[in-house]
């Protein structure tokens, strides 16, 4: 029975912008471990779910989704989000 795993990207740390951070996104336990391969040394196994990312507008619809194709998940609570307010006069203090 294949597990997923239900979560709210965070934003990029990289850029102030919050794309797609509303969505949920379903994604499916790896089911075997990687293997290097011998010839090249990339990374890889058989489990083509590793590639498969759903995406949802609420959490209730991946759940419903979860429980239609009868899924095993685990819904992982969105960090909380502080904001650090800070001034430019605060580097010269």
């Amino acid at each position: 029975m294949p597990t997923a795993r239900i979560f709210q990207r965070p934003k990029n740390a990289m850029q102030s912008g919050k794309h797609r951070t509303d969505r949920w996104q379903l994604e499916f336990e790896p089911a075997e471990a990687k293997q290097p391969d011998p010839l090249t040394g990339w990374a890889g196994s058989g489990d083509t779910r590793d590639q498969l990312r759903l995406l949802f507008p609420t959490l209730e619809a991946a759940t419903a989704y979860c429980e239609r194709e009868s899924l095993d998940y685990t819904v992982v609570p969105a960090p909380t989000r502080t904001l650090k307010l800070q001034s430019y006069a605060d580097n010269f203090r």
